[in-house]
Formats: C-alpha cells, sequence, structure tokens
C-alpha cells in the first residue's frame, strides 16, 4: 500500500522520511528511540518496506504548522498499535490525539474488527484507556473492538 497521510487536529501524520528536505532519523534518535542516526535510518528504511509490503501503516507524528517529527505511531495488519511521543511532550494528550486518529484509519480504512495495544507503563496504559482499549489479557494486551 503507498503511504496515507493522516490530518489529526493539530497534528499531521505523515510517512517517517530520511531525505534531502526531512530527516526524521534526528527526531528518533534525539527521543531516545535509536542508539544512533544509522539505527534511526535503519528503522525508517524498514518501515518505508513495511508500508509497501502491506506489514504495518507507520506514521511520523508532527505539528501541523511544522513537518518536525515529535513522535511516531503504527498500526500493524494484525491491528496492533504502537505509539511513541517525544519525552519532553508527553503528558499533553498529543498520544491521545493521534490513537484516535490511527484507530479511526484502521477500522474504517483497513476494516479491522480489533485493534490491540501492549502499553510498556502506567503512562501508555493511560492513553489506551482514553482511547476506549480494555485490558482484556493477562499479559498486559489492551483491546479495542470496532
Amino acid at each position: 500500500m503507498e503511504p496515507v497521510e493522516i490530518n489529526a487536529g493539530d497534528f499531521y501524520l505523515r510517512e517517517l522520511r530520511v531525505d534531502d528536505r526531512v530527516d526524521d532519523r534526528v527526531a528518533l534518535h534525539a527521543g531516545g528511540r535509536f542508539d544512533s542516526l544509522d539505527a534511526a535510518g535503519a528503522h525508517v528504511a524498514e518501515r518505508r518496506r513495511q508500508w509497501h509490503a502491506d506489514e504495518t501503516c507507520s506514521w511520523a507524528v508532527c505539528e501541523q504548522l511544522s513537518n518536525t517529527a515529535i513522535g511516531e505511531i503504527s498500526l500493524s495488519a494484525a491491528g496492533e498499535l504502537f505509539c511513541w511521543v517525544t519525552p519532553e511532550l508527553r503528558g499533553k494528550g498529543i498520544g491521545t490525539r493521534v490513537a484516535d486518529a490511527v484507530t479511526g484509519f484502521g477500522f474504517g480504512f483497513l476494516e479491522l474488527a480489533r485493534i490491540t495495544a501492549t502499553p510498556s507503563d502506567k503512562a501508555g496504559e493511560r492513553l489506551a484507556q482514553k482511547c476506549g482499549f480494555e485490558s482484556r489479557a493477562p499479559h498486559g494486551v489492551w483491546t479495542r473492538l470496532r
């Protein structure tokens, strides 16, 4: 599938990029997601491959008025949601807004029957709960049904 852009109100979701105009490796590395720019670049390349193989849709989370990434969100073909926002911007509702937009895309465009999330901390659990997910499994998996 070709990458799809999503307008999420104050935030704009677009494909992760590394080119002569945009370099998302910097945000991924500075946000603590990857040890080096090379590792971040490999991640961006893998995300691009996943889009075209219909395995995972992923987006750079950008403020509406800039093209600078402040996080990443992804949704796999199996309905697994992952969301990350740069540490200095956490707690501002960004993850909730973009997760709502992406779950809408998953239920509507991808026609998924359920979406799951596996939060890594209490903040992630609060985000999942705010987005309508329920904890239904003993292994920290949260589920939202269509």
